[in-house]
């Protein structure tokens, strides 16, 4: 059963790595079609490509926090469930298994940590388009059209920008965790 344990473990922290490695390329990702789409419509002079940020980057930034949510949901499953049935199998009392998992956490800087990578996380993927609508509002040739998508938009990066917080949150639906 010892074996059957920790055989789960090494596969969902394979996964978890595998999480970490795609989550951290989604802000280069973004960082590189950002600074493709401002390039693109500078050199166009057509401020309504910008409109192509918001949703890009709101996509980005759902599959960014769906992995981050995962990612921490692992190591609540590895800390929650995982580790104290395999202390329970090896019968010492008091033993403690995965403790990295622990550990790290406890962290006296961790706190400041979240803040910073919650307002990294609000700036890459909410307040960059939410910027590019504002300068594509003030252009001055908004079509009832695209201003009502710009409008969508906007809404659905406000939207985005909630589940960051609300997953950065300790007692938000991602506890905090990670």
């Amino acid at each position: 059963m010892g074996q059957l344990l920790l055989t789960e473990y090494q596969t969902i922290k394979d996964e978890q790595k595998t999480r970490i490695g795609f989550r951290d390329n989604l802000l280069y990702v973004t960082l590189t079609v950002v600074a493709a789409v401002i390039a693109a419509a500078a050199q166009a002079e057509r401020t309504e490509m910008l409109l192509a940020l918001p949703p890009v980057c709101v996509v980005l930034g759902w599959t960014y926090l769906v992995n981050d949510q995962k990612i921490s949901a692992i190591g609540a499953y590895v800390r929650g469930e995982l580790g104290p049935r395999l202390a329970e199998l090896v019968r010492a009392e008091g033993a403690q298994v995965f403790q990295w998992e622990v550990a790290h956490r406890g962290d006296a800087r961790r706190f400041s940590r979240k803040v910073v990578q919650c307002v990294v996380d609000l700036l890459a993927f909410c307040v960059v388009p939410l910027s590019a609508l504002v300068v594509y509002w003030a252009g001055g040739e908004v079509s009832a059209g695209l201003g009502a998508l710009s409008v969508l938009e906007a809404g659905s990066v406000v939207g985005l920008g909630v589940y960051i917080v609300q997953y950065a949150l300790p007692f938000g639906p991602g506890g905090g965790a990670g």
